[in-house]
């Protein structure tokens, strides 16, 4: 098989499962609903700190649902003993780990159009822009690409519920802060003032795909 057919193999495996199960976008959803509920009746919504309180809201439940979804889709791959056979099979490593990470994106793709949606009738905030979803699409590039070396880097160990949000989150800050500023500023009509911030969010998912797909093939067989 071509590394295409690869590729695409290992997405339609893991989005056919997820269409019978409805078990990791349903679990996200839930948690980034929950999440944006209590930002709401937590923070003061008419203030001038509004956009402020909405960015926040935003990439804290796309932080936690992203890290809820992996530990899910690594626990399901771990019981149908998937894990062992992908990596048992004659795929090139940066193909499994390219298609797992697309897999996850289009889950948390899903999630957060159903979280923008609700931020903005929650917050009445112009979350749809175009600036807005280019600091989202590339802040969720950031946080899966990450996601998806260490949820592979902590598949095979007994306490990887713990150790992943444990890597993931000091990791992942630099991405976190960038993205709640460039989004605040957006929301605020500063396009220009968030130029840096967009900057410095494509170079983090650059610079963690370059590494993830460099490092996976080691990373799996330790």
């Amino acid at each position: 098989m071509s590394a295409w057919s690869q590729f695409t193999a290992i997405v339609k495996r893991d989005l056919l499962l997820e269409w019978r199960a409805r078990e990791l976008v349903l679990g996200m959803l839930v948690m980034t609903l929950l999440t944006l509920l209590i930002f709401n009746f937590a923070f003061d919504l008419s203030g001038v700190q509004r956009a402020a309180s909405g960015s926040g809201a935003l990439w804290v439940a796309i932080v936690f649902a992203t890290l809820l979804g992996w530990g899910r889709a690594v626990a399901l791959d771990r019981q149908e003993g998937a894990w062992e056979g992908l990596l048992l099979s004659p795929v090139e490593r940066p193909v499994i780990f390219i298609a797992k990470l697309v897999s996850m994106l289009v889950f948390v793709t899903i999630v957060e159009l159903v979280a923008l949606l609700v931020l903005a009738v929650l917050f009445a905030l112009p979350v749809l822009q175009p600036g807005v979803l280019v600091v989202v699409g590339l802040g969720t590039l950031g946080l899966c690409t990450l996601g998806t070396l260490i949820a592979a880097m902590t598949a095979n160990v007994r306490s990887r519920e713990v150790l992943l949000p444990a890597l993931l989150f000091p990791l992942a800050v630099p991405v976190v802060i960038g993205a709640v500023r460039a989004t605040t500023l957006e929301l605020n009509g500063f396009t220009g003032d968030a130029a840096p911030w967009k900057n410095l969010l494509g170079g983090f998912a650059a610079l963690f795909f370059a590494l993830g797909a460099l490092t996976f093939g080691s990373v799996t067989e330790e």
